[in-house]
């Protein structure tokens, strides 16, 4: 670094590069907790000044390398007040956690998911990099997602101004099952579904028409009315358990059989 702030006036760019990779430096951090502690008080804080006014909607992913060993990875969304950023978070224990920030273009913005393992020996996830649609994107290292190929764009009234993921896809036999989100009229939350091929995940194989989880009568009032998301759920069994937030300012949980519900789904 100090050798590059002596060529701030001289070299073109300089400062610019310098402040990159000051944010880069000041952005990755470590934190540990003691084994002693319970799961529960194991309380990540903001810590980087990208973080200074939140971290938010954590997509958490088990994640199985070729190897067969596990990692856990979850994406979150990084705010300083003013701007957004995507960032990875690592652990395999839950007691040592290790923070970087997430670089290309199809990691601007918010909802960047994981798929739980490679596809042909390349990092995957869903995007929402235009801030409207769903899109696929591959990474070589994890770290840095330099395009996205869109999947899908709003078409169906309950989806009209915006999409995005609610978490990391599931696999399935019958291809990756994707839960997503969409917001209509009067920014009203509903939940969707994709169904994405195993090998080719940029290619939808079906998709759902009409949501599969609205705001209820009672999710009317709030901190953020109308809305209904999920940053992830699970497979158990044939059963997919999706906890998913109501308003803004509660939690509840939605269970649903994962083949009937492949089963509903419009094949494109």
């Amino acid at each position: 670094f100090a050798a590059l702030a002596a060529d701030v006036a001289t070299r073109r760019n300089t400062a610019e590069t310098l402040a990159n990779m000051q944010q880069v430096a000041s952005s990755s951090y470590q934190v540990e907790f003691p084994e002693s502690t319970g799961i529960s008080e194991r309380v990540l804080w903001p810590h980087s000044p990208a973080e200074r006014h939140g971290m938010e909607d954590a997509r958490f992913v088990r994640f199985v390398h070729d190897t067969g060993e596990v990692d856990y990875y979850a994406t979150y969304t990084a705010f300083d007040g003013v701007n957004i950023a995507q960032h990875l978070l690592e652990t395999r224990d839950f007691c040592s956690f290790e923070v970087s920030p997430l670089a290309g273009a199809a990691a601007v913005g918010k909802g960047l998911a994981l798929f739980p393992r490679k596809v042909h020996g390349r990092y995957v996830a869903l995007s929402r990099s235009d801030r409207e649609s769903n899109a696929i994107a591959y990474s070589d290292d994890m770290r840095c997602w330099p395009t996205a190929e869109q999947i899908q764009t709003p078409t169906q009234p309950w989806e009209l101004l915006q999409l995005g993921n609610c978490g990391s896809p599931i696999e399935t036999d019958a291809g990756w099952l994707a839960i997503t989100h969409g917001v209509g009229p009067m920014r009203t939350y509903a939940l969707g579904v994709l169904l994405l091929d195993l090998d080719e995940p940029e290619h939808v194989l079906a998709t759902a028409t009409t949501p599969i989880l609205r705001p209820r009568s009672d999710h009317r009032d709030g901190y953020v009315p109308n809305v209904v998301y999920s940053c992830g759920g699970f497979a158990h069994g044939d059963t997919l358990v999706l906890p998913y937030g109501v308003a803004d300012q509660s939690i509840a949980v939605v269970t649903m059989s994962i083949s009937e519900l492949i089963g509903s789904l419009t094949p494109l």
